[in-house]
């Protein structure tokens, strides 16, 4: 998401802001960010061990409200976590926000006041177009990742990450879905090796198959 809104936004924006939830260790992504080029972070920090209770209706309000502060054109979200893989957040975002959304985005233009976006779908590829404000979620094939340089990582240092809580917000972080349990799928059992078709039939006649 962050190189997709660098190598699109610099053109056509003033201004790139980075924002992340997670306890103190997620300001190193935020500076990560800060030295691929984005102008400035916020960083809205929830307690160590709680993060992974931090679920996606919570982070979708969290960012509405920065949204609120920073009225931004377009927010540019990942496609779905790396742990839960939910793919939930820019779905209740774009809803709680009433704005028009392009999930899984693997190529954004921008022409005529819209965005262009082409969508990987199960039947193929999609092209819709969007009206802003909007939001997107990016695809992994949005574009190549590129690495921070050195010089950028330094500069990174001396920029600014707004620092803030869900309560400053104003919003309940509080789980709206509780786990009762996690199994393992049943083990498949071993299959049987057959002479000939006829033996086939025999047995699957005799499991009740056919």
């Amino acid at each position: 998401a962050m190189v997709s809104t660098q190598s699109t936004g610099k053109k056509l924006v003033k201004e790139i802001v980075v924002a992340s939830c997670g306890p103190t260790q997620s300001q190193e992504t935020i500076r990560t960010a800060l030295a691929m080029g984005a102008d400035r972070g916020i960083h809205v920090e929830v307690p160590k061990g709680t993060e992974e209770s931090l679920q996606p209706l919570a982070v979708a309000k969290i960012f509405a409200k920065l949204v609120e502060k920073e009225k931004p054109d377009v927010v540019i979200l990942g496609k779905q976590a790396i742990d839960d893989d939910s793919n939930q957040t820019t779905q209740l975002l774009a809803g709680i926000l009433n704005w028009p959304q392009g999930t899984m985005a693997s190529v954004v233009e921008h022409s005529d006041g819209k965005l262009k976006i082409t969508r990987e779908v199960d039947g193929g590829l999609e092209d819709i177009a969007v009206n802003l404000p909007a939001v997107i979620s990016a695809d992994l094939r949005l574009n190549e990742p590129r690495y921070a340089t050195l010089p950028n990582i330094m500069k990174a240092k001396k920029k600014k990450i707004e620092k803030m809580s869900p309560e400053d917000l104003g919003v309940d972080v509080s789980p709206r879905i509780k786990v009762l349990k996690v199994v393992d799928p049943p083990v498949r059992e071993a299959g049987d090796k057959v002479p000939d078709v006829a033996t086939l039939m025999s047995k699957l006649k005799e499991k009740g198959h056919i």
